[in-house]
């Protein structure tokens, strides 16, 4: 962040006790923190937990998770249910946290969760995504979009749970 959020002026750094180095704006006469958005990422396992479910949206032609940004007040696990509802139309239980990464280019921290969805059936699907298909837990690591965070949080989570 290069200028104060609510008056526009340039921040400059400086020392608050216990902290640091921080940035501050001399007009408000305030130090002002890090402001970043904050998103979940979902494996979404069938009933059965052999596969896994990969989308496409935006009309790329690439395999990534279920995923969705947090709203103001949210807790992140509602998200996850809130999310994978509205966009294939599936609902979800046993919701757990995984593990979380700062994506710098969307200025964004990810929170990956994997959960279980009641169902296969993808009648539902919104025209939010464009593609929605179910991978075989040993398919998907060659179907997700190669060198992406998706890629990164899936292979986590396969690591983590079959072995």
């Amino acid at each position: 962040m290069k200028y104060c959020y609510d008056c526009g002026t340039p921040l400059v750094e400086k020392y608050l006790e216990r902290e640091g180095m921080v940035q501050y704006c001399p007009k408000c006469e305030q130090f002002r923190f890090p402001i970043f958005n904050t998103a979940v990422s979902m494996e979404v396992l069938n009933p059965a937990k052999t596969h896994v479910l990969l989308i496409q949206q935006y009309g790329k032609k690439r395999n990534v998770l279920v995923a969705g940004y947090v709203n103001r007040g949210e807790a992140a696990e509602k998200a996850v249910a809130r999310e994978v509802q509205e966009e294939v139309g599936l609902n979800v239980h046993h919701i757990m946290f995984n593990e979380s990464r700062f994506f710098e280019p969307s200025n964004t921290l990810m929170l990956n969760f994997s959960c279980v969805a009641d169902s296969e059936d993808l009648s539902g699907m919104t025209d939010e995504v464009d593609r929605a298909a179910w991978y075989t837990l040993e398919e998907a690591p060659q179907a997700i979009v190669q060198n992406s965070l998706a890629q990164q949080f899936l292979m986590a989570f396969l690591e983590k749970n079959t072995q």
